[in-house]
């Protein structure tokens, strides 16, 4: 019998030493209501998920709906949620070579699922040495065993090494270390090239060039390398277009999704391809494991209503403006910081770096912003990566809440960094 009259605790809910965690208790708008009555901020979208806003009682009607009708079905098997859901990315917001598609649970899944995909392309086609995936520095991909591999995430890959699977890892804007990677690992042996549009979390909004991705997408081709874009963070509006991959026309092979494709509101994610990655695959009979979760038949139709809802909205659009407002009124605030050396953004992605190599100025300003009720996204990924914070705010978020975000930011630096003396 369940002891109702207990007090709840959380000193054992997390894995990490230390105070007890925020204990939330409602999320509403852009806002967080912990159980002793603050009121955060959420200035990160929680970990750059939220897009529509929290609280919708459409969205979750949609939920309540689709848990009556059903419950459980096999993952390979149709309902019209997922045919419906599948249809709406492949055609609504994927580039137009984009055409197959399946869904996960979330981005570590979906990219241990590309990594899977790209090693059956090729071991389908009769190309079966072609086994090894290539990263960049910094980069994040996941916290599976193969994807922390994969990714470039120093301080969460650090002790695990020995445990990765075979991979190469290159610079974030250096294509010409891309073909030299190749050429090191053996082209026979390369399977494919991960890389997110813009590095996000990792290292606070980095934007690569068109000459850049024009390089890696021949690079790719001469290889026979897949060019596999992980738009876990950067899909489904977070930049401003449909996906990241726009703003420069990369014709990936694959493209990972999650984070915004449910909004926060369901764990969902999915991964996507053109005919010609699927083809020997199809033609040889040979298919790819799921996971028990993949494309849950209430986070398809979840997932289906938070895209309806950014197009109904004109969030898009919205996320430009946003986006902009945010970045100037940074700009105006802080560009003549002697502690931050840029400001970077792409739609509502906001990278601020600081001048502080080695001094984790970037841990400080965010515990600084979370005692004033805000809270900002770390952005690092180890003593090699950018000390900067990041802005992933809902699509909603209003100039009010810009205003607040900015002079939060400027009083955590100020006070972050009287603590360094």
């Amino acid at each position: 019998m369940a002891n109702t009259g207990r007090e709840l605790s959380t000193e054992r809910y997390s894995f990490v030493p230390g105070p007890s965690p925020l204990h939330i208790v409602r999320t509403t708008g852009r806002h967080l209501i912990t159980d002793d009555g603050r009121r955060i901020l959420d200035a990160g979208g929680g970990a750059v998920v939220a897009n529509i806003g929290y609280g919708r009682s459409e969205i979750a009607a949609v939920a309540a709906r689709a848990m009556e009708q059903i419950t459980y079905v096999l993952p390979p098997w149709a309902t019209t949620a997922r045919v419906e859901l599948l249809h709406q990315v492949v055609d609504e917001w994927m580039p137009e070579e984009i055409t197959r598609g399946g869904f996960t649970s979330g981005g570590s899944e979906s990219n241990e699922t590309a990594l899977r995909l790209a090693r059956q392309h090729h071991l389908s086609a009769g190309r079966t040495s072609k086994h090894l995936a290539i990263g960049r520095f910094p980069s994040y991909h996941g916290v599976t065993i193969a994807t922390l591999g994969l990714g470039g995430h120093e301080d969460r890959r650090r002790g695990f090494e020995t445990m990765f699977p075979a991979s190469g890892h290159v610079p974030w804007n250096d294509a010409a270390a891309l073909e030299d990677k190749i050429l090191e690992l053996g082209p026979q042996n390369v399977s494919a090239f991960f890389a997110e549009p813009v590095v996000g979390s990792s290292a606070g909004v980095l934007i690569a060039s068109q000459q850049y991705w024009d390089e890696v997408r021949e690079i790719c081709d001469r290889y026979q390398v897949l060019l596999v874009l992980d738009e876990v963070m950067t899909g489904f509006g977070r930049t401003g277009t449909r996906m990241g991959l726009e703003h420069w026309q990369i014709p990936a092979d694959i493209v990972v999704g999650g984070k915004g494709l449910g909004g926060g509101y369901v764990p969902i994610g999915g991964v996507f391809a053109t005919d010609a990655v699927m083809a020997p695959i199809a033609a040889n009979g040979d298919s790819l494991m799921f996971f028990t979760y993949g494309a849950q038949d209430v986070a398809c139709a979840v997932a289906s209503a938070v895209l309806r809802t950014i197009d109904t909205e004109n969030l898009l659009e919205a996320v430009v403006v946003q986006g902009n407002k945010l970045h100037a009124r940074l700009d105006a605030a802080l560009g003549n910081n002697e502690l931050v050396s840029e400001i970077r953004s792409l739609g509502l992605m906001v990278g601020v770096e600081f001048a502080s190599p080695g001094a984790a100025l970037y841990q400080r300003v965010v515990g600084e912003a979370l005692r004033r009720n805000v809270w900002i996204y770390p952005a690092n990924s180890g003593p090699h990566s950018p000390d900067a914070i990041m802005f992933g705010p809902a699509f909603t978020v209003t100039d009010e809440e810009i205003d607040t975000m900015v002079s939060v930011l400027v009083d955590s630096l100020e006070a972050a960094s009287q603590r360094l003396v």
